[in-house]
């Protein structure tokens, strides 16, 4: 599952949950393009829960989408990565050291309340 919902003028949470088909990627690339098409100085809230490994052709989508996803990035601020996987929430934390411009902060599943208080900070 792969949802994408625009929660204000400069907010989108993202929901992903175990394995992503092809097409499951592409409609959900395509909901977090659209969603972020007037988003200025925005902020994301990425929930991932469940994840297990997309299938190939789920990657090679991803890969396919790599310019859009490279242009979403200066579009946001900060963005909240949950997760219930140590590792996922290790590699947000790296990313976001790699990428000026946005911070990226990462919490358990549990930290609902903290990721949306950090989140909420100017």
């Amino acid at each position: 599952m792969f949802t994408v919902t625009k929660k204000g003028e400069s907010r989108i949470d993202i929901e992903i949950n175990g394995s992503l088909s092809s097409n499951e990627m592409r409609d959900g690339l395509d909901q977090l393009t659209e969603a972020s098409n007037d988003v200025e100085h925005g902020v994301m809230r990425y929930k991932i829960s469940g994840f297990t490994m997309p299938t190939l052709g789920a990657l090679s989508v991803e890969f396919q989408k790599l310019p859009q996803l490279f242009s979403l990035i200066g579009k946001f601020d900060r963005c909240a990565v949950l997760s219930d996987q140590s590792w996922i929430r290790t590699a947000a934390e790296i990313e976001g050291a790699m990428i000026p411009g946005l911070e990226i902060k990462s919490f358990g599943l549990d930290d609902d309340d903290k990721a949306e208080a950090w989140l909420e900070q100017s």
